[in-house]
């Protein structure tokens, strides 16, 4: 690998980056909190709920290949940069959306974060694969990873702080007893909350953007292996298996992790557990711990391949425990957790917290297997076909609000992860080994 006015240090740029995933985070895991806050002051059932995620991650499939395009005008820098500043829009939208409580504006609101994540995944992911050498870039993506998570486990406690006090006079119940005039002053109060944090947020956002602008970072390229295999960037990106099979294999991971962050809070909040607004928290607590377990063991003891045949190998063996679980007992927490000093929860709502640890390490793994043996052109575009893998936390979390609606049972709907991982585990297998489709 070669990079044109290449650093002494690649600590710089991964500082830069890293922050970058750090905000990804604290905006992508906001969501599992957003909901049944969004459930209550906008009245919504589960499917109009799960929307919140549908709206946010349909903009990766939407606009990935746009912002593709842009970034290839723009580079790497100047895409990241604009992606901050189109987030700033998102999060101020968010204000009109509060004070009206018209949902639609907030998933337009949605709609727009997720559109500025999308160019902003679209540069970031593939920089860091390329920023060293090949082998040890599931370590440099796990390193973003526990950036991103961390501020999951940040994000949900910020928002419960700020926003979820004093929750009890907004149960079903109580605004059932009020009168329409009562019931609407009190759900607009309870919407207005959002106001000052997406406030704080759009700021926060426009410092990152002027403060990466300022800021030298190296551009990176793939000049080495362009010159180890034959030019064929007229050929298609279709024609290469591990790609594809790559970005099915990233829309079931993420349609998975999403639906571990994403549900847990609604569904702890239907089994009365109090602190639902923090259960995201558990979720991405386990990811990151699942991070840390990567950066240990890759590529020391095992490939990324076998890191991700193991995590997916995980996920269905804790599926199969989860629609089996008890929804009244809290005995496994009590047994493994209550040293953490943490609020216990029952042993279904802690299976799905434990979804964390089987997902940490699918993405990481995912990205290098698949850009593996790619030139320059071809990774920009298998990138943009990886991020609209990301549709996945769009159309899953809505599949398994279209389940409880329909069942009625916010557990047993829990069985849809079980086609993900067994994908995954194919994509661990063989699928990432695949250089051309088979011919019959």
């Amino acid at each position: 690998m070669s990079t044109t006015n290449k650093p002494s240090s690649t600590l710089m740029p991964m500082l830069i980056i890293g922050s970058l995933f750090f905000m990804f985070g604290f905006v992508t895991w906001l969501n599992g909190s957003l909901i049944p806050f969004l459930q209550i002051a906008c009245e919504l059932d589960h499917i109009e709920a799960y929307f919140v995620t549908m709206a946010f991650y349909i903009s990766y499939t939407v606009m990935a290949l746009p912002m593709s395009y842009i970034l290839r005008k723009t580079g790497f820098k100047e895409g990241m940069v604009l992606g901050l500043f189109v987030m700033v829009v998102g999060a101020l939208t968010f204000i009109p959306a509060a004070y009206t409580r018209e949902y639609a504006v907030f998933l337009v609101a949605l709609f727009m974060l997720g559109a500025g994540l999308t160019i902003l995944q679209t540069a970031s992911n593939p920089y860091i694969v390329l920023l060293g050498p090949r082998e040890s870039a599931a370590v440099r993506i796990s390193i973003m990873g526990i950036l991103n998570k961390g501020a999951g486990v940040i994000a949900p406690l910020v928002f419960t702080a700020f926003i979820l006090t004093d929750m009890s006079q907004f149960t079903e119940t109580r605004l059932a007893s009020l009168g329409a005039e009562q019931k609407a002053l009190e759900l607009a109060e309870l919407s207005s909350r959002l106001v000052t944090p997406y406030l704080m947020m759009a700021i926060m956002l426009l410092l990152l953007g002027i403060f990466i602008k300022m800021m030298p970072l190296p551009s990176v390229n793939s000049d080495e292996e362009t010159s180890s295999i034959e030019d064929d960037s007229s050929s298609s990106i279709l024609q290469k298996p591990q790609v594809i099979l790559g970005a099915i294999a990233l829309f079931f991971y993420v349609g998975a992790e999403v639906v571990a962050g994403d549900t847990i809070g609604l569904f702890s909040k239907e089994l009365g557990v109090s602190n639902f607004g923090q259960m995201t928290s558990y979720t991405m607590g386990f990811m990151v711990l699942g991070y840390i377990l990567g950066l240990l063991v890759i590529p020391r003891w095992l490939s990324q391949g076998k890191a991700l045949a193991i995590s997916a190998i995980l996920g269905v063996l804790l599926t199969v425990l989860l629609l089996n679980a008890s929804v009244n007992s809290n005995g496994i927490w009590d047994m493994l957790f209550a040293w953490t000093g943490l609020p216990a929860i029952p042993n279904a709502v802690l299976y799905v917290a434990l979804f964390g640890l089987a997902n940490a390490l699918v993405w990481p793994a995912i990205w290098p297997l698949a850009l593996s043996g790619l030139n320059q052109k071809d990774t920009s575009t298998a990138s943009a076909l990886l991020i609209m893998g990301i549709s996945g936390g769009a159309l899953l979390p809505l599949l398994y609000g279209i389940l409880v609606e329909a069942s009625g049972n916010a557990q047993s709907a829990y069985w849809i992860m079980l086609p993900c991982y067994v994908f995954i585990i194919f994509y661990a297998v063989k699928g990432h080994k695949l250089r051309q489709w088979s011919r019959g």
